[in-house]
C-alpha cells in the first residue's frame, strides 16, 4: 500500500500506478445483501440453481457492487493520510469488461491522473481504478472516480 500525505503527496502521485491492493473474496452473501439492498433480485444474481446453467456456469455480483466496493478496494491500494473529510464528488466513465463469478477474488489498481486544489485544504482527484478478477484476462471493472479530500 502506498501512503500519500497531504496534498503534496496526492500531488506527487499523479501519473502513477497505486496497488494493486488486498485481494477480496465476492462471496453469494454479499452478493444476495445487495439484490436485497437495490431490489434487484435477477436470477443471474441470486439463483445459483439456474445460474449454474448460464453462460457464466454459475451466478455472478452485480456490476454496480463491483463498483460499490471502489472505496475498499482503492483504500487497499493508496491511503491518504491526514484526511478529515473525503467525498465522492462523481464518476465520469465506468466499464464492467468481465463478470465477477462468486466465490472470485478481486483486488484494484489505482492511477491517480489529476489533482486539483480546492479552497481551504482540499484536493479535487480523478483516479483510473483498475478492478482485477483473480486469473482472468479481462478486469470486473475500469472507472474514472472524482473524489475530494480534505486535510
Amino acid at each position: 500500500m502506498e501512503i500519500l500525505s497531504g496534498v503534496d503527496g496526492v500531488r506527487a502521485a499523479v501519473g502513477r500506478e497505486l496497488g494493486p491492493g488486498d485481494w477480496f473474496t465476492v462471496d453469494q452473501s454479499r452478493v444476495d445483501g445487495f439484490a436485497d439492498d437495490t431490489e434487484d433480485h435477477q436470477w443471474i444474481h441470486v439463483d445459483p440453481e439456474r445460474a449454474a446453467s448460464s453462460p457464466f456456469g454459475g451466478t455472478i455480483a452485480h456490476g454496480f457492487l463491483t463498483l460499490s466496493l471502489l472505496p475498499h478496494l482503492a483504500n487497499s491500494a493508496r491511503r491518504l493520510d491526514g484526511v478529515t473529510m473525503g467525498v465522492n464528488y462523481g464518476l465520469n466513465k465506468v466499464r464492467f469488461p468481465a463478470p465477477v463469478k462468486v466465490g472470485s477474488r478481486v483486488r484494484a489498481t489505482v492511477t491517480i491522473t489529476d489533482a486539483e486544489d480546492l479552497p481551504g485544504d482540499g484536493v479535487q482527484v480523478v483516479s483510473k481504478v483498475t478492478v482485477e478478477i483473480e486469473g482472468s484476462e479481462k478486469p470486473a471493472c475500469i472507472a474514472e472516480w472524482v473524489t475530494r479530500a480534505y486535510f
